[in-house]
């Protein structure tokens, strides 16, 4: 909104009052608007072209009772729709809650009604997750995206004629940085989910924060995105910064290797941010030097510890390779491992951003000294403002006005991050604090070792003691006596896993992150 306008609605804001992320758009539309902002299959979309279809999309949402605060779910796609329905809430002063449509319907059903929304925008292929439960749920309202010859409920409006039907005025409504603009629900490794709150400062520090990082964009950067919008790394680490920036987004709604490596020579691509678990398998491509990547300025690992065989492997070839940490509740970033420390520090996270605080506290909230473990807490203007509809969950996480992470971490003497473990994974051996962490980097270098998950078990004499569970190298299986032969050179001796189990695949989240909930149940 204008200057003007914000006077006309509130005469009380003054010169310092910031707007919501709506205003990037408004903004680039008016500067710029026959750059390109979004690319998705066929459909090339501009900056002036992309606030129409925002501005229709809100007028969409409006016919259905959206309002400032009503919860809007998105079970989506990676997708230009994606992105227009998400801004579509901000400029209405609605609350995005996107679905992983890699959960099951039972689950989705306990998210969308503990969010309380009202509406949903699904893909048409997503229907037979959302069929069952919808009877059951909040929900006054569905849209359908049709697409790749399937079509959503009878009865439901197809996003495409709304938007045709709607009108591309802009509401204007007045929306603030301490506004809610999404709710993001954490990926419930641990139990049932909650509903982080994150405002429209969440993502506006977030790119202020990345400016005065390595990771800088400008309006000539190009970003792909693969990894799912839904998750808060896939939307907050790259695509909303470089939104804020004026730069171009190229959407993939499914991982493919050789079809990134195609997409990124062919878009020159810039910027790339990917999980772990893809960078491997983008490593493992047999063509890979045959492509001309020379545009890659930026390589960007998060969501768990990236291996460092998969960094060496890109960093000979002459790129540049940053580990990133965050979590929901920080909108995604917290902290960086620059390119030239990401081998001699591997295993840290690296130092914080310029407006993020960190510290390592005891069970009294008192600092740690550098070397010693405690629990990492955080604060800054990026931070989630707390959890929906649980004052009992916010009050325990938000304590003495930090946020209390369950991480455990600790702090070399230059001032590096290393995260040890969750406070949940760590077990305790003859009296010994075992990471698990700290034994999967190792474990991660070995030869026959695809990946790998440690975890506890218990044992008799030691109470618990390690066991690694591994997804060996095709056609190379390691034997127990060779791993702990591998890990006596590296780790002491209460450290070296006891137990070894070899399986085809480790469960993970969406995210990424190893499900040891699931491997302890089926294996302690």
């Amino acid at each position: 909104m204008t200057q003007q306008q914000i006077q006309q609605a509130d005469p009380s804001l003054g010169s310092h009052y910031i707007g919501g992320i709506g205003d990037w758009l408004r903004y680039h539309a008016w500067c710029r608007p026959e750059a390109e902002a979004l690319i998705y299959n066929n459909d090339r979309v501009t900056y002036g072209e992309l606030d129409r279809r925002v501005n229709l999309a809100a007028d969409m949402l409006a016919r259905k009772g959206v309002t400032k605060g009503s919860r809007v779910c998105l079970l989506m796609l990676n997708s230009t729709a994606f992105l227009e329905t998400f801004f579509a809430c901000a400029k209405l002063g609605a609350i995005a809650v996107p679905l992983n449509f890699r959960l099951n319907s039972k689950e989705l059903e306990f998210i969308i009604n503990d969010a309380e929304a009202s509406v949903i925008v699904y893909h048409a292929r997503f229907l037979p997750l959302l069929e069952p439960i919808r009877d059951k749920t909040t929900l006054q309202h569905a849209i359908t995206v049709d697409g790749e010859g399937m079509q959503g409920a009878e009865g439901d409006p197809d996003y495409r004629e709304s938007l045709a039907a709607a009108d591309a005025t802009d509401r204007n409504v007045l929306v603030g940085q301490d506004d809610p603009l999404m709710m993001m629900y954490t990926s419930g490794t641990t139990g049932k989910p909650k509903g982080a709150v994150l405002t429209h400062a969440s993502p506006t520090w977030v790119a202020i924060n990345t400016q005065m990082s390595p990771l800088a964009l400008n309006t000539s950067d190009t970003t792909l995105t693969v990894a799912p919008l839904f998750h808060i790394g896939g939307l907050a680490i790259h695509t909303l910064p470089t939104l804020y920036c004026g730069g171009r987004i190229v959407l993939q709604a499914q991982f493919e290797p050789g079809v990134l490596l195609d997409t990124l020579e062919k878009e020159r691509v810039t910027t790339l941010f990917l999980l772990p678990a893809m960078w491997l398998m983008v490593s493992q491509q047999p063509n890979i030097d045959n492509y001309d990547l020379s545009s890659l300025r930026v390589l960007l690992s998060g969501g768990a510890p990236c291996p460092i065989t998969v960094i060496e492997f890109f960093q000979k070839r002459g790129f540049r390779f940053l580990e990133g940490f965050g979590m929901t509740e920080t909108c995604a970033s917290a902290c960086f491992l620059d390119n030239d420390n990401a081998v001699r520090k591997n295993g840290s996270v690296g130092k914080p951003l310029i407006h993020v605080q960190m510290r390592i506290v005891d069970e009294n909230d008192n600092d740690v000294a550098p070397g010693e473990t405690g629990e990492l807490v955080l604060r800054g203007p990026s931070m989630f403002r707390e959890y929906w509809n649980r004052p009992d969950a916010t009050a325990e996480e938000w304590r003495n006005g930090w946020f209390h992470s369950g991480d455990l971490a600790r702090q070399d003497n230059e001032g590096f991050y290393y995260i040890v473990d969750r406070k949940k994974d760590m077990l305790i051996s003859g009296g010994e604090n075992v990471y698990p962490t700290e034994v999967e980097q190792v474990l991660y270098r070995h030869p026959k070792i695809r990946d790998v998950a440690v975890i506890g078990v218990p044992d008799e004499k030691w109470g618990e003691v390690p066991m690694a569970l591994v997804v060996p190298e095709e056609g190379d299986e390691p034997a127990l006596e060779e791993i702990q032969s591998y890990c006596s050179e590296h780790l002491a001796r209460f450290k070296v896993p006891r137990h070894l189990t070899v399986l085809e695949e480790l469960p993970r989240t969406a995210t990424g992150k190893v499900l040891k909930r699931e491997l302890r149940k089926q294996y302690q």
